[in-house]
């Protein structure tokens, strides 16, 4: 062989070393970024993360949110009436027995328990003015807490009057 054949076959073959070295790391670079691209999400965990994330309320500014704030405010009535309490009841004692036993027996929170003594004073302000306080909840001058709706907002008014009525047709 000639001289610039052997001087050729030097410098190719350095040339093709090169490139193989160019090429691995160029592969080894991709390998790299492969491991630190994060993987795409899905649209579901977008949605799911965008469920999470999102504000507990609106925002409802002057005449222009109106609309927004009567239909906000009417599908929550709707949820609310969809979300019966005791599967829409009015047997007082079923009500009584699953909510407001737990405080009308052992007096929790001064509450008066099932005897006429206790009842009396209540008894002489009127029916409606006990429909008022269970409805809306009271806080008593000797300290007796009664939380709206016996802390079951779910109980529609009709649960709560019919309630009353039982209890006060039990009383010992």
């Amino acid at each position: 062989m000639r001289n610039y054949d052997l001087d050729f076959l030097k410098h190719f073959s350095m040339v093709i070393g090169f490139l193989a070295v160019v090429t691995l790391a160029l592969l080894m670079f991709a390998y790299h970024l492969n491991g630190v691209i994060p993987p795409e999400v899905s649209p579901a965990a977008q949605r799911a993360t965008q469920a999470r994330i999102s504000p507990a309320g609106d925002v409802y500014a002057g005449a222009t949110g109106a609309a927004s704030q009567a239909a906000a405010a009417a599908a929550a009535s709707a949820a609310a009436a969809a979300q019966v309490a005791y599967g829409g009841t009015m047997d007082g004692s079923v009500i009584f027995g699953n909510l407001c036993t737990g405080c009308h027996t052992s007096g929790a929170g001064n509450a008066p328990t099932m005897d006429k003594a206790h009842w009396t004073a209540r008894i002489t302000q009127g029916t409606e003015t006990l429909y008022k306080h269970a409805i809306e909840g009271y806080t008593g001058p000797d300290g007796g807490i009664m939380p709206p709706k016996g802390g079951n907002p779910a109980l529609t008014d009709d649960q709560v009057k019919a309630t009353v009525d039982w209890m006060l047709g039990n009383l010992k």
